[in-house]
């Protein structure tokens, strides 16, 4: 293991000498690049959170993936310790199953559609069941990453154009379930490793956001994006249960308000990035495409049965478009 990761583990709290206030420390992890609207905004929440707090919460930053891919890291928060990652419902979803709906395809249309679905009471009892049986304490879930396409080395204008083409994915029920629908192989694999991959052609392809793919510059590595918009990629920040519940609940109403706030932000400059990104990809030569979203769409529509879903998306229908 190696320094920072046992740092994270080890830093639950310091409690000062003299019987001073106790002091905090919260690690905060994400896949994606220093220069990511994600990160960004996290380093605006650092600076807003420490001044509330006079310092007794103290937050430390890891982009690309430095304390371990994100599956890594949710397992040393569920050992408690002091870390929230930035995940995607999909990869919480083996601890509570009916989490993974928000990271199923076209479940909404349009990313605005998910705060009716994250403030309604079925989220919020997922959330503490959650808690209760797994140890992670979902804070949010209002990260908007953006829209997930297709990045290949060939034009796919429909799902049997995926027939045979090896697709990253993240390494989670519903997301390798989705890409398998869609018609592709999934090769689910971290995050860090895509741009090699696909380098050396051991995939022929990825599906991501545009943001996510720009900072890891998938647009040197692949020719062609399908405007699937097969997922809206919202992700939250997954801390310890443990660790929440130790920490002063005068501290805890801080740190929840401004790292939601934080996942406000991020969302405002992700949508305000979106058509920069696909021009400075474009520019590098990369060829953009629409798809007719029906056929992708009705392949995927088994993807809720065949994992498990489709009791969520009745408990959640109210609240769907």
């Amino acid at each position: 293991m190696n320094i920072k990761k046992l740092a994270a583990i080890t830093g639950l709290f310091l409690a000062t000498a003299g019987g001073a206030s106790a002091q905090y420390n919260l690690n905060l992890s994400t896949s994606q690049v220093l220069q990511d609207p994600l990160v960004i905004a996290m380093q605006g929440a650092k600076e807003r959170i420490e001044a509330r707090t006079d310092g007794q919460v103290t937050i430390t930053i890891y982009p690309s993936s430095q304390l371990g891919e994100d599956n890594d890291v949710l397992e040393q928060i569920r050992g408690g310790a002091p870390i929230a990652v930035l995940v995607d419902a999909g990869r919480l979803a083996p601890f509570k199953k009916e989490l993974g709906i928000l990271a199923a395809p076209y479940l909404v249309d349009d990313y605005t559609q998910y705060a009716a679905v994250t403030s309604s009471p079925v989220y919020a009892k997922w959330v503490d069941e959650l808690a209760e049986s797994s140890g992670v304490r979902l804070l949010n879930y209002n990260w908007f990453q953006g829209t997930r396409q297709m990045f290949t080395q060939k034009l796919i204008e429909k799902p049997a154009d995926l027939n045979g083409v090896r697709v990253r994915t993240i390494d989670a029920p519903s997301w390798i379930a989705t890409v398998a629908a869609m018609g592709a192989t999934p090769a689910p694999m971290a995050w860090s490793e895509v741009y090699s991959a696909l380098q050396l052609g051991a995939i022929d392809g990825a599906e991501a956001q545009l943001t996510g793919a720009y900072g890891i510059k998938l647009h040197e590595v692949t020719t062609h994006v399908a405007l699937t918009n097969h997922i809206q990629l919202f992700t939250g920040l997954a801390t310890s249960e443990a660790w929440w519940s130790a920490l002063p609940e005068d501290l805890r109403i801080v740190v929840s308000e401004e790292l939601s706030a934080a996942g406000e932000d991020a969302t405002q400059a992700t949508v305000a990035k979106l058509a920069e990104v696909q021009s400075d990809m474009e520019a590098a030569g990369v060829a953009f495409n629409e798809v007719d979203l029906a056929p992708f769409k009705e392949a995927t529509a088994g993807v809720y049965e065949e994992v498990g879903l489709t009791e969520a998306r009745a408990a959640l229908a109210p609240y769907l478009p």
